[in-house]
């Protein structure tokens, strides 16, 4: 049985919103390269204090930014 994998909902959560990667990036004070990374997929690990301000900023939760497919 293949392994599930985590995906990154950045790209809707922004669209949602109206707010570009760069809007988001200031917001957050991440790069826009590491933001890219994280929206990609390529990221292999994301600390919980960016998590929050990625969740402050777009006013969700966790599981509205992350999912498990």
């Amino acid at each position: 049985m293949p392994a599930g994998t985590i995906r990154v909902r950045l790209d809707e959560l922004l669209a949602e919103r109206g707010m570009t990667l760069t809007e988001l990036s200031h917001k957050v004070e991440i790069t826009v390269v590491n933001l890219s990374i994280l929206k990609n997929g390529h990221a292999k690990a994301i600390r919980f204090s960016t998590l929050t301000r990625l969740c402050e900023a777009l006013g969700c939760q966790p599981g509205d930014l992350l999912t498990y497919d």
